[in-house]
């Protein structure tokens, strides 16, 4: 794709787990891409106590999906602060073909074009143990895993020192709720984005660092 890679507009897709959020945090490091992560904004609202957090705490709590009214509402107005020429990844939106097709309307009306949408491929087993061996800090949002990415001491964020917490929806009863929906609304995108051109699919479990190369060669080859 004949594109500066620091001005691409991309999507990340994937089951919960598959590392849409690590991949996306390179894409920032590395091209100085805009991360936008739907959950990310999401847990603030909630935090916060905002109308839209209230909003959509049961769902996230559960492991349903955000009413897809409440989730456009939240990304025009993420996108719209940003100009055509600002690089930025979607992490976690869309999630249904209704919200991609409000995503394409929503980008034409803004002057914005989307170049690639990348699906990170896991298969079930290898998610169910990434998700509930995955700790999180309930401060700085840093994460971690019980077996791979362990704190140097147990169960406390090595960069603030809060105590870490299992977030609800890494729960095996929400887990198992969140990947079969994930197979009857989500799955539907690899179609919507294969027949226009736009689907790159990546191996999720060959590790991070090669997962990130991958991603670069199949949309740039060498970044400059």
């Amino acid at each position: 794709m004949a594109v500066d890679v620091r001005t691409m507009h991309l999507i990340l897709l994937g089951a919960p787990g598959a590392g849409k959020g690590t991949q996306a945090s390179y894409l920032r490091e590395q091209w100085g891409l805009v991360h936008i992560s739907t959950g990310d904004i999401l847990r603030a609202e909630v935090r916060e106590g905002t109308a839209l957090g209230l909003e959509a705490k049961g769902y996230m709590e559960s492991g349903a999906l955000v009413p897809d009214d409440l989730i456009i509402r939240m990304m025009e107005e993420r996108l719209g602060k940003l100009g055509a020429e600002t690089g930025y990844v979607l992490d976690g939106f869309p999630r249904t073909v209704a919200q991609a097709e409000a995503l394409q309307a929503m980008l034409e009306r803004i002057g914005h074009t989307l170049n690639a949408v990348v699906n990170i491929d896991v298969a079930d087993p290898e998610l169910i143990r990434r998700l509930t061996g995955r700790r999180v800090c309930p401060n700085c949002n840093a994460v971690y895993h019980i077996d791979t990415m362990k704190p140097k001491v147990d169960g406390i964020c090595d960069v603030c020192g809060s105590a870490l917490i299992q977030r609800k929806d890494d729960q095996i009863e929400a887990i198992t709720n969140r990947l079969a929906v994930y197979k009857s609304q989500t799955q539907p995108l690899i179609d919507f984005y294969q027949t226009r051109g736009l689907l790159v699919v990546i191996d999720g479990t060959i590790g991070v660092a090669q997962v990130g190369e991958k991603i670069r060669t199949a949309l740039c080859g060498e970044v400059n």
